[in-house]
């Protein structure tokens, strides 16, 4: 099998390609080059996909079985890499975002509930995330009429994971000490990783399949305590989760999903944010692994070399600081040793200041 991945550096397509590779397929990756790192065995074919005539002497380099593209985000963009290698592989698969439909997060949702009305047409200024990946999703349609595979993963975690959320939990526990805990500790999630989405994709590749699937992992595969913990021992053990309920979190006013990541209240506009439903893929072969061995591996990555660059570096990702600031999270402590026993005196963390302090070597 021949595949071309757009992207093809960094988390998702990384995950794409090397599946791909260790399948023994042939790999082309498409990118500037600026992001990440190409993986060894991979044909590299430098260019933006902005660019028309980087687009057409991408298509010289098929033909190609499959085209994977892990960073579309606007209709038209998207729209000009399909046209450009319509006749340069037999499937577009195209991966999307839960968010591509409006019920979520309020209300569970799957294939068969409505979608944002995209435009395959538009451009950044037309809409807001989800709009544009459901424009997205409708221009590769379009393009590959009957051969569009549309992924639409949830909240996906794995090793080289750059949104700064699973990561910042990771972080935050090897710093040791009190450590502030949103909300109830047996209220269920649900994450995929980042391979489990590559080898889905992979086997409908070969299985010649099209159409749209959710893929958001295992119903209930972990809850809030069983996540936290599993980072707390990852990490050597040094902090102690304290539970913050929704109201105090609420009062203080913390940013839903981002200040203590992954914390949304289980009401209202995201009561259900763990609740999508990933039937349909499941019953077509998509398997995850334990959530336990997607922390595990994370944090092999994330605490061996080079790890902490990659993942929260400036200069490699572009992205703001992310999480409570120690400042808040003592406010929240100390909210709630009031509210159990009346003021108290916190143990102060381990060492704030050292990202790596507690945490136990890989």
């Amino acid at each position: 099998m021949r595949l071309l991945v757009i992207g093809g550096s960094v988390f998702l397509g990384r995950a794409f390609a090397q599946e791909a590779l260790r399948r023994g397929w042939e790999v082309t990756t498409f990118n500037r080059g600026k992001t990440g790192t190409d993986l060894d065995g991979v044909e590299v074919v430098r260019g933006d996909r902005e660019r028309p005539e980087d687009l057409a002497r991408l298509a010289e380099a098929g033909p190609w079985d499959a085209v994977v593209d892990v960073c579309g985000y606007v209709p038209r963009v998207v729209g000009a890499s399909v046209e450009a290698l319509a006749a340069s592989a037999s499937t577009y698969v195209f991966v999307s975002s839960i968010n591509a439909r409006p019920g979520w997060p309020a209300e569970p949702v799957d294939e068969g509930s409505p979608r944002h009305r995209g435009s395959a047409d538009a451009g950044p200024e037309d809409g807001d995330y989800g709009l544009l990946k459901a424009g997205c999703e409708i221009a590769v349609e379009q393009g590959f009429p009957g051969r569009t595979l549309i992924l639409e993963p949830g909240l996906i975690i794995g090793p080289h994971d750059l949104s700064r959320r699973v990561t910042w939990w990771l972080r935050r526990a090897a710093q040791g000490g009190r450590m502030a805990a949103p909300g109830r500790p047996d209220r269920d999630m649900q994450l995929i990783d980042v391979r489990d989405i590559a080898i889905f994709g992979l086997d409908r590749i070969e299985a010649e399949d099209a159409g749209t699937y959710l893929v958001s992992g295992t119903p209930a595969n972990t809850t809030w305590g069983g996540f936290l913990a599993a980072c707390v021992a990852e990490t050597g053990g040094t902090a102690h989760l304290e539970w913050v309920d929704d109201r105090t979190l609420t009062e203080h006013a913390i940013q839903v999903w981002t200040e203590l990541p992954l914390w949304a209240p289980p009401e209202g506009e995201t009561a259900a944010v763990w609740k999508p439903s990933s039937a349909k893929a499941i019953g077509a072969g998509l398997r995850c692994r334990p959530v336990e061995e997607s922390l595990h591996d994370t944090a092999t990555w994330l605490f061996g070399p080079g790890g902490l660059d990659e993942a929260f570096g400036e200069n490699r990702t572009g992205r703001e600081a992310a999480g409570i600031t120690p400042e808040r999270e003592q406010a929240l402590l100390t909210a709630v040793d009031t509210r159990r026993t009346g003021p108290r005196h916190p143990d102060p963390p381990s060492d704030m200041g050292d990202e790596s302090a507690g945490r136990r070597h890989p």
